[in-house]
């Protein structure tokens, strides 16, 4: 029996039934799928049992001290008196010093790269800061423990002369417009340590910027020109709004690799065990650096209180980690370089 037509050109009591796409992936795409999976998955296995192993040797110190292990400032696990309030605030002060000096240098050397440079310079350009990258931590500290903690010391004079008022840079035991007091109280200190992290950290920053920057739509660059703008106009309008997930990645991985910066800041500072927030004045601490000074000699409840300090550290700097992430991923190039 032969269906009725409905005038649209379909027999009628046929429903509307949306056909099913089927995307049929090839071996090729299967294959880069499951390594893809397998890499992150790797990764993320290999985070977790870092904080796995730190947790269960650090269980015995932190079963004896609880809260008090991030409120006392001194360090003496032989007899149950320890924690990480001075050190952890040392490293905070060193890792944000570091990055208010290196986020500027990086800006302005990605911006200089991907916008301004020609281009036959840029490849020398590029070359020049992964170097500095490449370059071993304990030549970073060498280099301003000999040659620029002396140099430093006009300069963290003058700060504290002119902003002593600020507790930041107050300096005990000095007065302003006083050019002959000691120059010790101005050596090892959290400064110091924070200029050569920074110089550190910087290249790292700068690479993951440019990388960004040089990604800014070329339509839209064209675009700003057309309508008049000058070479700093397109910066300001196009680079950087498309840039901002870059110069905040760059910028927390720059703050999460000074946390945890060893060496440099080892051969430079003065180990105090007070909170010390005057960041001119001789005397800081960090958790890597407390790690490193006492692991030779630590007892076996000693190790389980480094290892105590390394958790704490490792937890920080994946928050610092996590943070960047989260906002990266809301930028508008956070999404692009997900896409």
């Amino acid at each position: 029996m032969a269906s009725a037509d409905t005038g649209s050109g379909r027999p009628a009591g046929l429903d509307d039934v949306p056909r099913q796409l089927v995307a049929t992936r090839g071996l090729g795409d299967r294959i880069f799928r499951f390594q893809l999976t397998a890499t992150g998955t790797a990764v993320l296995a290999i985070m977790a049992a870092v904080g796995l192993f730190l947790l269960i040797r650090a269980a015995q110190a932190l079963r004896v001290t609880g809260l008090s292990f991030l409120t006392t400032s001194e360090w003496q696990p032989d007899v149950h008196h320890f924690g990480i309030a001075a050190v952890l605030t040392g490293t905070v002060l060193i890792a944000l010093v570091a990055v208010t000096l290196s986020l500027p240098l990086a800006l302005g050397t990605a911006l200089f790269i991907s916008d301004v440079a020609p281009r036959p310079l840029r490849r020398t350009l590029i070359a020049l800061v992964d170097l500095m990258a490449a370059v071993p931590s304990v030549v970073y500290g060498l280099w301003g423990l000999f040659f620029l903690q002396t140099r430093v010391i006009g300069l963290s004079r003058w700060l504290s002369d002119w902003f002593g008022w600020i507790p930041l840079f107050k300096v005990d035991g000095t007065q302003p417009g006083q050019p002959l007091a000691s120059a010790s109280v101005y050596t090892a200190s959290t400064f110091v340590a924070g200029i050569v992290v920074a110089l550190m950290v910087a290249p790292i920053q700068c690479s993951v910027m440019r990388e960004v920057f040089t990604q800014a739509p070329v339509g839209e660059r064209e675009g700003a020109y057309a309508l008049g703008a000058t070479r700093w106009g397109v910066i300001r309008s196009v680079v950087l709004p498309f840039g901002r997930g870059g110069l905040i990645g760059g910028t927390m991985l720059g703050l999460g690799r000074a946390l945890g910066e060893t060496i440099a800041v080892y051969l430079i500072i003065s180990p105090v065990f007070t909170i010390q927030p005057h960041i001119l004045q001789t005397g800081s601490n960090s958790v890597s650096s407390l790690i490193a000074l006492h692991y030779g000699d630590a007892s076996g409840f000693g190790m389980s209180a480094l290892m105590a300090a390394g958790l704490a550290l490792f937890v920080l700097t994946l928050v610092v980690n996590f943070t960047a992430s989260s906002i990266v991923a809301r930028s508008r190039s956070g999404a692009q370089s997900e896409a």
